[in-house]
């Protein structure tokens, strides 16, 4: 059986802006806004990359999103790489997990989608395009 990495994480903030500065200042993180047609995503780069990702094998990197009520389990979380989001679906609700709501797309990344584990925590897999090319470009 292969594993699937964790490749990526994910934070909810109230205020993107300053939580980007937060984690800038604390950790030296490197973050970039995205704009409504991308969710007001914030990519956040924590380690040396390229537009492969991350340079050191192990590392990863991570994202913000807006905070919503009206969405369950908004945590810190991670992101599960899999090569066949619909049958890594099956493989989690056959492991008692529960899938929220039907993978979506976003665009440059791939299929992405959210579960609760038999724990009640959130994590999310995404099964991703060839090559991705929403990272940060280097300035």
């Amino acid at each position: 059986m292969s594993m699937n990495p964790v490749v990526h994480f994910e934070m909810p903030a109230q205020d993107r802006r300053r939580m980007s500065k937060f984690y800038s200042k604390a950790f030296g993180w490197q973050t970039k806004m995205l704009g409504p047609d991308m969710g007001d995503y914030v990519v956040v780069t924590t380690t040396e990359s390229d537009d492969g990702g991350p340079k050191k094998p192990g590392a990863i990197n991570g994202g913000f999103y807006p905070k919503d009520n009206d969405r369950p389990a908004q945590y810190p979380s991670v992101v599960i790489a899999v090569d066949d989001i619909k049958g890594a679906i099956r493989k989690v609700a056959d492991a008692g997990g529960k899938i929220l709501g039907d993978p979506m797309d976003i665009p440059g990344v791939g299929q992405y989608v959210s579960f609760f584990d038999t724990e009640g925590n959130r994590a999310s897999i995404l099964q991703p395009l060839p090559r991705m090319d929403v990272r940060p470009k280097s300035q």
